[in-house]
């Protein structure tokens, strides 16, 4: 019996003992005063029994019929084993023409041992892994999103660099977002410190694998492509466990790193990323372990700082029109019509978008100087007059101030890369020297000293 059949029972038995009215026992119930009756007599002819339902035990008016409970699971077990219960239904319906619900088919397939619930599912087991035997052998790197300055600035990103051999810190770097350009800088910088690593080890973030459904397996992106040109191997790891050593020195990091930069009065990327490695050197003297073997797998960067430059870039190819000229990120570029340049009529360029903001237009191994158009900015009536090819950039013009006032916005190309880390360089260069970011601005004085 259940919990309300026992209810009733007692219920009943109080009423026929005498101990409580037929109104009281209805009222516990919630049942009339005549169903109760009707409960009573039938208590004092067949006993305890009687409360128990009389359909308890008995088939339901509209249970499946067994027979096509056994044809499901035979079909299913010669040619469903090892479907889910939604495609196996999907398939006896649009296949054999048997419905039934899914969940009757699940429990069908549960009770048979052809599916296993989650819940009932052993959990994986992650076993640890040996670290590798020497430095430079396998870098781990990842983004950890923080508050790292505890409010004093903006969230940001850590970006960490760590050696699987030893547990070394290899590289700390801030970044206001985790993009493509910024693992590009903070690349350049390891590979100036330490040499070329055997390998990279990340996770499945857009900038070191492809994610798309649709995208070949071949493809790289700008980062792969980049590490792929330094003749570095980029592993991405399959479940956040596989990279358990970089997890844990986020962790760790999230806790000291915060607590050293309060102390040190330190509130900001730029102070920060100062001070990064005075940090490192500490935190790898307590924290770090020898490898197993002394060699250090490092490389030699034998690249020149030009070759450097170019490898470290957004990459995009563009073909040229008939009169030398191509868009990129919504910005015109005029190839100038030297006598050479004019064989290059509808020929593929590549267009090199450097982390610093600068741009470089190379065919083959040749550089192309160019003049640009920004659609953006504000056009310089007397730049336009003096270019030889003023059809084509009013023409352009015209087309792009339709857009504009259609828009009532403009904005960079969303397919163009975020450039967050290019803008951070800008303005430390115009801190630097402002005549180097606007020349146009300064003149030089005709006084003689």
């Amino acid at each position: 019996m259940n919990d309300k059949e026992i209810l009733k029972l007692g219920a009943i038995r109080d009423v026929c003992e005498k101990r409580i009215r037929r109104e009281d026992a209805a009222r516990v119930l919630s049942l009339s005063v005549r169903q109760v009756q009707r409960l009573v007599t039938r208590f004092r002819q067949y006993g305890a029994a009687s409360v128990v339902h009389q359909r308890r035990g008995q088939s339901s008016s509209n249970r499946i019929n067994h027979s096509v409970k056994l044809r499901c699971l035979a079909l299913i077990r010669e040619h469903y084993a090892d479907f889910g219960p939604t495609l196996a239904h999907e398939k006896l319906t649009e296949c054999h023409d048997i419905h039934v619900s899914v969940e009757t088919l699940r429990q069908w397939m549960i009770a048979d041992g052809f599916w296993v619930p989650h819940a009932k599912r052993k959990p994986r087991v992650y076993q640890p892994r040996y670290r590798r035997d020497c430095l430079g052998e396998l870098i781990q790197i990842d983004g950890s999103h923080h508050d790292w300055f505890e409010g004093r600035s903006s969230k940001c990103c850590l970006l960490v660099y760590i050696d699987d051999a030893t547990g070394r810190l290899m590289k700390l770097r801030f970044s206001e977002t985790e993009s493509a350009f910024d693992y590009m800088v903070a690349t350049r910088e390891y590979i100036d410190q330490h040499g070329k690593p055997t390998a990279f080890y990340s996770d499945r973030h857009a900038v070191f694998h492809v994610s798309k459904r649709d995208a070949q397996t071949d493809r790289l992106t700008q980062f792969g492509r980049v590490l792929q040109d330094l003749n570095i191997e980029l592993i991405c790891a399959n479940s956040s466990q596989a990279k358990g050593r970089v997890e844990r020195a986020n962790k760790t990091l999230q806790d000291r790193l915060v607590k050293e930069m309060r102390l040190q009065g330190i509130n900001t990327i730029e102070q920060a990323n100062i001070w990064l490695p005075d940090f490192i050197t500490d935190f790898n003297r307590r924290f770090a372990k020898p490898a197993r073997y002394p060699k250090d797998m490092h490389r030699t960067v034998r690249e020149s700082k030009d070759e450097l430059d170019d490898i470290f870039a957004w990459q995009e190819l563009r073909k040229l029109s008939k009169s030398l000229t191509f868009q990129y990120d919504k910005v015109m570029y005029l190839i100038d019509p030297t006598e050479q340049n004019q064989r290059l009529v509808n020929q593929t360029v590549k267009v090199l978008d450097r982390p610093d903001g600068t741009i470089a237009i190379q065919y083959a191994h040749r550089k192309l100087t160019f003049k640009v158009f920004d659609k953006l900015a504000n056009v310089d009536q007397g730049q336009v007059v003096d270019n030889k090819r003023l059809g084509s950039v009013l023409k352009f013009a015209q087309a792009k101030q339709q857009e504009f006032d259609q828009q009532q916005k403009r904005s960079r190309s969303k397919k163009a890369p975020k450039r967050t880390a290019q803008q951070r360089a800008l303005k430390q260069l115009e801190a630097i020297n402002p005549v180097l970011m606007h020349p146009e601005q300064f003149k030089t004085s005709s006084k003689k000293p």
